[in-house]
């Protein structure tokens, strides 16, 4: 499955959207890490027409526990996840498009999560985000579409798409998984950490920045760029992805699989919740 769209194609499905009988759900996912609300405002003064709002920390995570488990944006609970889903009109079959203007990251959780709760349908990024449709002059909308009342989305969890805490340990314990740190370069050395308790890595982690999955111009690389990217990197290998939190991550999970690697698993808590306990082993510089 392709991981991204057009606005070509997207204008497309929406005009051709009386025909294909309500299948086309759309969700804006825009979302400011400082300001929990910016994304939702931004929503109400104009988006896609026919998109519903998703919130990263009211729809796309459960609540941030004191004691850090689970990491600052900790994954929803599989079946209130599905109830959002389900409430917007996403139902087995449904062809799903998200954006947000993060350069895709937020969007990729929501396309994650879907996966995660083996829903059986078409679930695509939007390039370029709803940046990319204004300036392409396409039309906008104020308008909120209802939620559905009573809706069900079946779950049929993917347990192997994920990996929590314990066994990161033991992964490095054992040796031999791949561990990829997909923060910006000077997070991941610990040169600096503006959020969480301590800064550096996991150890044995190596770092691939997710941004480095776009273009200049902000469009997504290639399945042979990506490739390029994880050179050196068996096909095989068992891999698991960590972000600040799990959500840019994503992206790095979808672009591994577009580049041909099968056994790609999340660290949802990611570094948020690793160096919340102070009894994690941190690494720091290049490994």
């Amino acid at each position: 499955m392709s991981y991204f769209v057009s606005n070509k194609w997207l204008l497309q499905r929406m005009q051709q959207e009386e025909e294909q009988q309500g299948r086309l759900v759309i969700v804006d996912a825009r979302y400011d890490l400082m300001d929990a609300d910016a994304g939702e405002l931004a929503y109400r003064e104009g988006h896609i027409p026919g998109a519903h709002y998703a919130s990263l920390s009211h729809h796309l995570s459960s609540g941030k526990r004191p004691d850090g488990v689970g990491g600052r944006h900790p994954l929803p609970s599989p079946e209130s996840v599905a109830a959002f889903f389900a409430s917007i009109g996403i139902r087995p079959g449904a062809t799903v498009v998200a954006y947000d203007d993060q350069g895709g990251a937020m969007a990729s959780r929501l396309r994650w999560l879907l996966q995660w709760i083996g829903f059986e349908g078409e679930a695509y990024v939007l390039e370029g985000g709803y940046k990319g449709w204004v300036e392409a002059q396409l039309p906008i909308s104020v308008n909120i579409p209802q939620r559905l009342e009573d809706a069900i989305l079946p779950v049929k969890l993917q347990h192997n798409m994920v990996v929590a805490q314990e066994q990161v340990k033991q992964a490095i314990a054992e040796g031999g998984t791949i561990i990829i740190d997909s923060r910006d370069g000077a997070r991941y050395r610990g040169e600096l950490e503006p959020i969480d308790r301590a800064a550096g890595h996991i150890p044995t982690a190596i770092n691939h920045f997710w941004q480095e999955g776009k273009n200049a111009d902000g469009t997504w690389k290639s399945a042979e760029q990506q490739a390029e990217r994880f050179a050196g990197i068996d096909k095989n290998a068992s891999i698991i992805v960590y972000c600040g939190s799990g959500v840019t991550a994503t992206p790095n999970v979808f672009a591994l699989q577009e580049a041909g690697y099968r056994n790609v698993r999340l660290y949802a808590g990611s570094w948020s919740e690793w160096s919340a306990n102070p009894d994690n082993p941190v690494a720091t510089g290049e490994e």
